[in-house]
């Protein structure tokens, strides 16, 4: 896709889907860091005495569920801080993907502040995330006012399994970010858009299925959800969001910088350097 249709359509309908676009190693890599993470969550579960086993056995399309299966509203819904691991230092300052997010936001690009990997759980309320706009939760958040927004973003999700609809794909709804920021209202576990904003956009909603490798760019105020999980695995994804970094975060944290062009020393060149990086 050239420059000039990447921009048309993700300033046009909200997104943009890039299949097999990360490497194999990528991937490979992306996953191993999240089986370190399982594998300290089982280490913990066995100290603590509330499981009897590590369950290595498990298959890393399942294990993680069996590990807290009966102890559901104490499994994590999604890690962020727990991230700065070398395995994920070329997912997010994947240079090739750092081009696409130069040409839609410019070359100053920040790796904001709210990078996640979510294991989507099968048939758990706690991990089926809501309609809303991400754009919706920053205003919340921040306490900016009534219009004020975090333009100038790309949201970028990956799976790392085959996300479909039986096992909770997200869903968007073309074009709904030129709506602006709409009310959201709280649930549970989440914020969802309210109902006079959604329902006269809903029924235009599209399944958005993809590969390991494969990537979806999207509008910061696209109207979007992860639907739920009715499979008997785990779908695992990341999400992250990269912002232009000469605009505020609107929240107390500043993330770190990807790329610039004009201080390219201020940029996380390394596994190592991110590695040694904390949420901040």
């Amino acid at each position: 896709m050239d420059e000039n249709a990447l921009r048309e359509q993700f300033n046009d309908q909200g997104y943009v889907k890039l299949q097999d676009f990360l490497g194999t190693n990528v991937v490979a890599q992306a996953r191993s860091a999240m089986e370190e993470l399982v594998d300290h969550h089982a280490q913990q579960l066995v100290s603590s005495g509330k499981i009897a086993s590590e369950m290595q056995e498990e298959p890393f399309e399942t294990r993680f569920f069996r590990l807290y299966e009966h102890h559901l509203e104490e499994a994590p819904k999604s890690f962020r801080r727990e991230l700065h691991l070398a395995g994920l230092f070329d997912l997010f300052f994947n240079p090739a993907l750092l081009d696409v997010v130069e040409v839609l936001i410019g070359p100053e690009i920040r790796l904001y502040p709210n990078y996640t990997a979510r294991p989507k759980l099968p048939e758990w309320k706690g991990t089926e995330v809501l309609w809303h706009q991400d754009g919706g939760y920053t205003e919340r958040g921040s306490g900016a006012k009534e219009g004020v927004e975090t333009q100038r973003m790309v949201n970028v999700w990956s799976p790392l399994v085959p996300a479909r609809v039986a096992n909770g794909c997200m869903q968007f709804v073309p074009g709904t970010h030129k709506l602006g920021t709409v009310p959201h209202e709280s649930r549970e576990y989440y914020l969802e858009i309210a109902r006079e904003s959604l329902d006269p956009y809903v029924q235009s909603a599209i399944d958005v299925e993809l590969d390991p490798g494969d990537v979806v760019l999207f509008q910061n105020l696209l109207f979007h959800r992860g639907q739920p999980n009715h499979s008997d695995s785990i779908r695992w994804s990341f999400d992250w969001r990269y912002q232009d970094a000469r605009q505020p975060t609107l929240r107390k944290e500043e993330g770190h910088i990807a790329r610039s062009r004009g201080n390219p020393d201020s940029a996380v060149t390394s596994a190592g350097e991110w590695a040694r990086l904390t949420f901040r």
